[in-house]
């Protein structure tokens, strides 16, 4: 190989001993890294994105030239890529407490639906529910096709059906829809059927040795929310807090980023120890920090975004390109065509029998939203490869056709909403996800957008009076004020207050004061904090309204409310529809 070549004058007499081993894997690394990110340049000005970028620097120097291969040492910095690249997603993607908050809303049944959907098409090719011999799997001691077991085959179908956030956030930045209504409503479905795809996944993509049985299954979803939990515990609660307390009293340069890089790791040990996948522990604890404050977000992230986007996840993706060949021509024709064509089909019509379903507004353009994917999945399958679920052809067949679709849907997202015909007022998602305000609202402070000379009643009005006279049409939220300090809320979609209401004599209204069902406690927000950390708040506390405070004074300046900060992207679609009338008529 001409890397030998090149590395025989370093290299000792022992060219096999582990320290030539080791220079080796940093010459391959290296090339790795820097041909994969000049890729990334040089493709960018033709608009692909990195991800097919770095694959193709794989490409170019494992089959094409020869320059490099996977050995052990590159296999654990692989691993470690995965991981990260994993937690990026949970941190970026995954809005646990906004997806929580959407389970009884449309977008939730049309999100749902869509997966459910294409999850069982999909596995009439992949457990080859038809018997027609697809036989995707492969037995490393034999090399021989065999049948996927039932949870191989559902952790292949969960791949093939997830939808990418990552991919279709950038679309609607790159095409100025991520501020518009349009692009709320896009990312609110294509967010939840993501995290319901990617449950289903890790399910599955763990430790999966014994055959299916009803207990093995108990046994798996017990491990899983027993990690869950406890990861849950001390990466959402504990983890912050420690932090700001270190940070506080240690004068130590990145210790946050120290902190969440090894508690990474030790969550990654944690998940293998459980029997599950570390890209599942790297998810979970992703997930778990995403609610962190804006400010602690601005401090950690960018170390964490540089060592990921300019050393692992170029190398995790470029090792993607070193396992591909073309050794899927030797698939039969049947599984070839199956593979490429039914879960594409299965995916277009489960978008659109789901968005229908829900009777959502525009449902062929929430369907091309849908149907954006190719980045986590080309991870996925990466996964899968490596564990001898899939055969290094129907890896690379499938990682082909994730290219299609990263290189396809941006255009075909871009026409669906240009084409679509808008109707006047169209329907919002009844939350906002705290994850769109990072992306779409960022600077945007709780002081631009609080209500400030609204009325608000009294914990002694009576049940009868509040019914009468304080209620707002399209508001099911109320702050409760006592002599100037809010002291609860009161939700008329909440179960509590509706099972009073049907119990309780209604000659009894007049003389039950609100105080008696209203939720103590409310949390608050400051004038002067992103807007993001407010909707967390909101989120995590199943509120739509948050009374905000003076951070100095302690002092009520206002309130706000889920409902107005969709009324301020509403209005920015507005601005700049009317801009863009305007420039027209310029013309």
């Amino acid at each position: 190989m001409i890397a030998d070549t090149l590395l025989f004058v370093g290299l000792a007499a022992d060219s096999e001993g582990p320290h030539a081993l080791f220079l080796r894997a940093l010459f391959f690394i290296g090339m790795l890294i820097v041909v994969a990110k000049l890729a990334e340049g040089i493709l960018s000005r033709l608009g692909l994105n990195s991800i097919v970028a770095y694959t193709i620097a794989g490409i170019v120097l494992g089959p094409i030239t020869g320059l490099v291969e996977i050995t052990e040492y590159i296999h654990i910095f692989l691993s470690i890529g995965v991981f990260i690249f994993f937690f990026l997603i949970g941190l970026d993607e995954i809005d646990i407490p906004g997806f929580m908050s959407t389970i009884r809303g449309r977008y939730f049944v049309a999100a749902t639906v869509s997966v459910i959907i294409s999850i069982l098409v999909s596995l009439l090719v992949t457990a080859d529910l038809l018997g027609l011999g697809f036989e995707l799997g492969f037995d490393a001691e034999s090399g021989d096709f065999i049948k996927l077991e039932f949870n191989k085959a559902l952790a292949l179908a969960g791949i093939l059906s997830l939808s990418s956030l990552g991919l279709v956030a950038k679309v609607l930045a790159d095409k100025g829809l991520l501020k518009e209504l349009i692009g709320l409503r896009i990312f609110t479905a294509v967010i939840i059927a993501e995290v319901i795809a990617l449950l289903v996944v890790g399910l599955t993509i763990g430790d999966s040795s014994d055959t299916v049985s009803a207990l093995g299954i108990l046994k798996l979803l017990g491990q899983i929310a027993g990690f869950t939990i406890v990861v849950w515990i001390v990466s959402a609660k504990a983890l912050p807090r420690v932090m700001a307390l270190l940070q506080r009293f240690l004068n130590v340069p990145e210790l946050s980023y120290g902190l969440l890089i090894g508690g990474l790791f030790l969550v990654v040990y944690g998940a293998e120890m459980f029997g599950l996948h570390g890209s599942l522990g790297g998810l979970l604890f992703g997930a778990a920090l995403s609610g962190l404050p804006h400010r602690m977000r601005e401090d950690i992230m960018p170390g964490m975004r540089s060592t990921a986007e300019g050393l692992f996840v170029p190398l995790f993706f470029a090792s993607a390109g070193l396992h591909l060949d073309f050794s899927f021509i030797e698939l039969p024709p049947l599984t070839i065509v199956a593979l490429l064509f039914v879960p594409m089909v299965g995916k277009v019509l489960a978008s659109l029998v789901g968005t229908y379903m829900a009777r959502l507004d525009t449902p062929i353009v929430l369907s091309a939203g849908l149907m954006g994917k190719g980045v986590a999945e080309i991870a996925l399958l990466l996964v899968l490869f490596e564990t001898d679920v899939i055969s290094q052809g129907v890896f690379s067949l499938l990682v082909i056709t994730m290219f299609g679709y990263i290189l396809l849907m941006p255009p075909v997202i871009s026409m669906a909403v240009s084409k679509a015909k808008m109707p006047e007022e169209m329907s919002q998602p009844g939350t906002m996800m705290p994850s769109f305000a990072r992306h779409a609202l960022a600077g945007v402070m709780v002081d631009s957008v609080m209500d400030r000379s609204r009325a608000y009643p009294d914990p002694d009005v009576s049940v009868d009076s509040f019914l009468s006279e304080w209620l707002v049409p399209g508001q099911t939220e109320y702050l409760i004020m006592d002599r100037g300090v809010p002291v609860g809320t009161v939700s008329l979609t909440r179960v509590n207050f509706r099972r009073r209401l049907f119990f309780w004599r209604r000659s009894s209204f007049g003389e039950t004061p609100m105080r008696r069902l209203m939720r103590r406690g409310p949390p608050h927000a400051n004038p002067d904090e992103p807007i993001q950390d407010a909707l967390e708040r909101m989120a995590e506390n199943s509120m739509t309204i948050i009374p905000v405070m003076d951070r100095n004074t302690g002092q009520f300046m206002g309130m706000v409310s889920s409902n107005e900060i969709l009324e301020l992207v509403a209005l920015m679609d507005e601005i700049r529809e009317e801009a863009r009338q305007l420039s027209v008529g310029d013309d």
